[in-house]
């Protein structure tokens, strides 16, 4: 998934990743591209984690090792949401709970009473960067759907999630609902469907994800 997200991400792109899954993109951009990596907690020109001689200070904003690359630059908290709420950054990719046909986006809480406290930075991401990507599992360990008609989840942000990347497939969040662009290897768009909570949208021609 992760890789199947870096082809879709242009040459000179400034980028936020979210935390898990989405860390992975960055292993995949095609070398002859340049994205610059943003975190939320004041980095621009965020390198690979490092493998040695780890830095406990420079981290990315899920607390995990990350370099710097030359041209980096640090700045505060607060400049750097205002980087995205300014609408600087390009491309942010999260992962998520629940998506609705309309794009709506649950990626935080389940609602529990013991749940997570706080949304983070995400309800500032998914309505200050241009194009949101979403990767996730298609359903839940339980099979249930995670692409929904109504997010039953609190919600992180309205009609904000310009594409979704499953294990089964790739998905477009129009304005006439749910389009399916393309299929992973072995997968019929009547399986995607029985797994999916929301009518999609067969294109005249179906794509093979193809990494």
């Amino acid at each position: 998934m992760a890789q199947r997200v870096a082809l879709d991400i242009a040459d000179g792109a400034y980028v936020n990743l979210g935390i898990g899954i989405p860390e992975l993109v960055a292993q995949f951009v095609p070398a002859d591209r340049e994205v610059i990596y943003h975190t939320e907690n004041g980095l621009l020109g965020m390198g690979a984690p490092a493998s040695d001689a780890q830095d406990p200070e420079l981290i990315n904003a899920g607390k995990k090792p990350v370099t710097a690359i030359p041209g980096a630059a640090y700045f505060h908290h607060a400049d750097s949401f205002a980087m995205i709420r300014g609408r600087h950054i390009d491309v942010c990719v999260l992962g998520a709970m629940q998506v609705s046909e309309r794009g709506d986006l649950a990626n935080w809480s389940t609602g529990a009473d013991d749940a997570i406290p706080a949304v983070g930075g995400a309800m500032d991401l998914v309505a200050g960067v241009k194009t949101i990507y979403v990767i996730t599992q298609h359903t839940t360990k339980d099979g249930e759907p995670k692409i929904v008609g109504e997010c039953t989840y609190p919600l992180t942000g309205r009609a904000v999630v310009d594409r979704i990347y499953t294990d089964l497939a790739v998905i477009d969040v129009t304005s006439a609902g749910l389009a399916v662009r393309a299929l992973a290897p072995g997968v019929s768009l009547e399986y995607v469907q029985e797994r999916t909570g929301a009518a999609l949208i067969a294109p005249r021609v179906l794509q093979l994800v193809e990494v």
